[in-house]
């Protein structure tokens, strides 16, 4: 892979997250009130069955339990801590605890997978952390542990999902979209039966609230979730989680743009913050972004 290439890998891949960073907007000005887990369930099962329309293949063997591992990492149980957290935590706190991520990344994969550790990925996660503070963090912010936790148990479980996804590969047989589409519609299934229990499904349904979940299935599931993925196969995954820290800018830009809200010098200075560690991450030559999997993409076990 040439640095051309990589570079319009990444730029690809970054799509997902600016596009998860417009979630903040639809959810508040298009769908029902106070149904997170509802929006997130229709989002995930919306977006697996479209995309499972598309291929007719089914996992096979251990590939079952696999794909339901990476569908409860990367969708059932990250999208349950991701609204529990923004439950239990005021103002953008939940965004900071959930942006260590790439530290998290960094440290399971030295652990179980083998992976060396870079003082400049570090030092690119301490600059994007400080970054996020910027950007969502504000004055009047009260810590509540069990926020703290379940933010912390949802970074791990997207970056063990990340990690997965990067060392498993995915069935020979099976496409990319069927790969997304079967992680998508089991991690949506894990997740049903909690959104049912918290929440009620909505009676009615305008043209807005169709709007708003058609967007969020097809747009920041199907597209969102095929590039993400595409991304942990093409990329280091390091690099890849650290492009999520691109949701948080883009549901600012989002809001200073369209809901008229204020965009202050220090979150000027985080948005800089974060592009600048993205830029730190970067891939330094062709090699690197497959590094930290200690062997080329294409020997992937299948």
């Amino acid at each position: 892979m040439n640095k051309y290439q990589t570079l319009m890998n990444v730029a690809l891949t970054a799509l997902a997250p600016i596009i998860w960073g417009s979630t903040y907007i639809v959810t508040t000005e298009l769908l029902p009130a106070d149904l997170p887990l509802i929006a997130s369930v229709i989002r995930a099962l919306g977006a697996g069955l479209v995309l499972l329309l598309f291929c007719k293949i089914r996992p096979s063997g251990i590939w079952w339990g696999k794909i339901a591992v990476l569908g409860l990492l990367n969708i059932g149980l990250f999208f349950y801590c991701l609204f529990a957290a923004a439950y239990y935590l005021p103002g953008g706190l939940a965004a900071l605890v959930m942006s260590i991520q790439p530290l998290i990344v960094m440290g399971l994969g030295a652990i179980f997978f083998k992976n060396k550790l870079s003082a400049t990925h570090v030092a690119s996660a301490v600059v994007g952390v400080a970054g996020i503070s910027l950007l969502v963090l504000n004055s009047a912010v009260e810590l509540n542990w069990r926020g703290v936790l379940i933010g912390l148990i949802g970074s791990c479980s997207m970056a063990l999902g990340i990690l997965l996804t990067k060392h498993w590969g995915r069935p020979k047989d099976m496409s990319l979209l069927g790969f997304t589409g079967w992680q998508l519609t089991l991690g949506g299934l894990m997740l049903l039966p909690i959104a049912i229990w918290y929440e009620d499904f909505p009676r009615a349904m305008t043209a807005l609230n169709i709007t708003g979940y058609t967007y969020l299935s097809l747009i920041g599931g199907v597209f969102g979730y095929f590039v993400w993925f595409r991304g942990i196969e093409k990329l280091n995954p390091v690099i890849t989680s650290f492009l999520g820290f691109f949701s948080s800018v883009s549901a600012c830009l989002l809001g200073y743009i369209f809901l008229g809200q204020s965009f202050t010098q220090l979150q000027i200075f985080g948005s800089v913050a974060i592009i600048i560690s993205v830029y730190m991450a970067r891939p330094k030559s062709e090699k690197q972004p497959n590094e930290l999997t200690q062997e080329p993409v294409e020997s992937v076990q299948r």
